[in-house]
């Protein structure tokens, strides 16, 4: 059975008419009837009614004196269902089904007034009491945003939130749980209340399940529910589980706030329901959803930055911070694409490390942890310094820089970066007690074209780099194990040096030309090196000495060679590399001598 019903300002003004099913009516005051007794606002003739489809027509006559209104903006013509409310005047009218359940705030009492309200409205809504509604709202930013973790953060904003909604009795913030089902018109959602405040009563609550589902799930948008006053006369107290007067739940948007809504109930203290069914441009309860909407943008985006934050430091473990800051501000796909680019290759592999393993083979998880020390001393020395870190091979940090943007300074920071590695090494080792203590590093560098980006099958990929030079740094890597240096650069990384990088900043001394072990083609080998200083084994004239002593090397006068890498201080290592080939052979360059030391072995 469908019945029209009608409820009226004052206790006992309660009119209920069946609706026939497809027949035309007229609501008004000539109808014997269609007539409201108390409603003085209704016309003689004031609207046509059609019940069809589970659905009631309104039409408004035009002989009718005053508005219809419906969703609080007045309606010539539009349908309603069971328990959509319409006003004319100051009584409500309503549609009940026996084949509808009624929406219920959990003590049985039906929803008079259901409507959503979209953004477009809301912008159009002013603020009466702006002050006050701006104050809470300039320390809501600030005190969310101190808050240490996701609760505190929630706690936050419902304190807030009810202090700027003064008529409301309860606030919260829910989380609409997997299994609610918009298409299925009785299901339940799960709701789990996240973090709520009552204002004058203590206790549990249960938002309404229907409120929440049409608010999150099938508007998308906030929606408001008014009940009835009228209550249980056995019933001498309120509850949180039901009696309230009016509710609404606002969603929040965007990825921050997905699945989550603010929930706000309240009582109407006194007042008539009619007075939250007034026209949505002077209803009180607008400005307390705009209020709302305000608060659930905030906390939003307040989320988002924290999710993203959470999302930048995961990232971070596999994207140097110049990559992740490339990707973060464009298209991952295009920003990744390998191009060709001028690079320089670092590659730096921990000495004393195969030594301690065998040592301490009983307490491997310790030494791994050492290690795992050690390259986070590369790690931070490569970033903070602009290099992109491609990948650990063992106990083998391999970086580079001059992708995905070139500077003019890459090869001097990758120098840069390579000295501090050297220099952090030395401190430890200075400290016995220090886990790093006894470890060293050697560093090989060098520069020239390659191909860099996302590298590696349709399945997995990492962002390195490919070509010749990489291969090369390998070698010069190697290479500090038989020249007894810690740092060891190709031809165009040490010619960049000596013209790019000042004494005071760093130094380089060509040591020797090389034919690596495998290879055909011989190159120059130099050192870098740190400035002049009381920690520093060469002064620059000893320097200047021994490249005297090279240029007699490579035109085969050993004696003078030998002579002069004599006067060099005996601390410096790097020399003997010259001094075992005199020695070798004798003070005699061989017959046919070009300068080149060919290497036996890789390392």
């Amino acid at each position: 059975m469908n019945e029209l019903v009608a409820k009226g300002e004052e206790e006992g003004q309660t009119w209920r008419q069946r609706l026939p099913e497809s027949q035309t009516v007229v609501l008004g005051r000539e109808s014997e009837y269609w007539n409201i007794p108390w409603e003085r606002f209704l016309s003689r003739r004031h609207a046509e009614l059609t019940w069809e489809n589970q659905r009631l027509e309104v039409r408004r006559l035009p002989e009718a004196s005053n508005p219809i209104y419906h969703r609080g903006e007045k309606a010539g013509a539009f349908k309603v269902k069971p328990g959509e409310p319409f006003v004319i005047g100051g009584t409500i009218f309503t549609v009940e089904s026996g084949d509808d359940g009624s929406l219920s705030t959990g003590d049985g009492r039906q929803v008079l007034h259901a409507f959503s309200i979209s953004p477009d409205k809301l912008r159009q809504v002013p603020f009466r009491d702006a002050p006050h509604r701006l104050d809470v709202l300039g320390h809501l930013a600030k005190v969310i945003e101190s808050a240490p973790h996701e609760s505190e953060l929630l706690e936050q904003a419902v304190n807030l939130l009810l202090d700027g909604i003064r008529k409301a009795d309860v606030a919260c913030i829910l989380e609409l749980e997997a299994g609610g089902n918009a298409a299925v018109e009785d299901s339940e959602p799960n709701i789990r209340v996240l973090s709520s405040v009552h204002r004058t009563v203590a206790g549990s609550f249960k938002p309404s399940a229907r409120l929440v589902k049409k608010a999150v799930l099938a508007e998308e948008q906030s929606v408001v529910h008014v009940w009835t006053t009228k209550q249980d006369e056995s019933e001498q107290m309120f509850t949180l589980m039901g009696n309230f007067d009016w509710s609404f739940c606002t969603p929040l948007h965007g990825s921050g706030g997905k699945g989550l809504a603010i929930y706000v109930a309240g009582r109407l203290q006194g007042a008539s329901p009619a007075s939250a069914l007034a026209p949505w441009s002077s209803n009180d309860l607008s400005e307390d959803v705009k209020f709302a909407e305000l608060v659930a943008a905030i906390v939003s985006a307040l989320r988002q930055n924290s999710y993203l934050q959470h999302r930048q430091g995961i990232l971070g473990h596999f994207f140097s911070p110049s990559v992740l800051r490339i990707v973060s501000a464009s298209d991952p796909e295009t920003a990744l694409k390998p191009r060709d680019s001028e690079v320089t290759v670092l590659f730096c592999d921990l000495r004393g490390f195969s030594k301690k393993v065998e040592l301490e083979a009983a307490h491997l998880t310790e030494v791994l942890e050492r290690v795992s020390m050690a390259l986070g001393v590369m790690t931070k020395s490569i970033h903070d310094h602009g290099g992109v870190v491609a990948d650990f091979l063992g106990d083998c940090a391999m970086a580079f820089w001059g992708w995905p943007l070139s500077h003019d300074d890459d090869v001097q920071q990758a120098c840069m970066a390579a000295l501090d590695i050297q220099a952090e090494f030395q401190r430890f080792s200075a400290d016995p007690t220090h886990p790093l203590a006894g470890f060293r590093a050697g560093v090989g560098l060098a520069t020239g074209n390659a191909v860099a980006g996302q590298i590696g099958s349709k399945d997995q990929a990492k962002v390195t780099v490919f070509g010749p030079v990489v291969n090369l740094a390998s070698r010069l890597e190697g290479l500090t194990k038989i020249l007894r240096v810690p740092i060891i650069v190709d031809e165009t990384t040490a010619e960049i040096v000596r013209q790019r990088m000042p004494a005071t900043v760093a130094r380089s001394r060509r040591l020797a030309r090389i034919r690596p072990y495998g290879l055909l083609t011989a190159l120059d080998v130099s050192e870098v090196m740190h400035p002049a200083g009381e920690n520093e084994i060469l002064s620059d004239a000893d320097i200047e000495q021994y490249e005297k002593a090279l240029a007699a090397f490579l035109s085969g006068d050993w004696n003078e060679a030998y002579e002069l890498l004599h006067s060099i201080p005996p601390q410096d290592l790097g020399k003997d590399i010259l001094l075992s080939q005199i020695l070798q052979h004798n003070h005699q360059a061989p017959a046919g001598w070009d300068g080149v030391i060919a290497m036996q072995s890789k390392s």
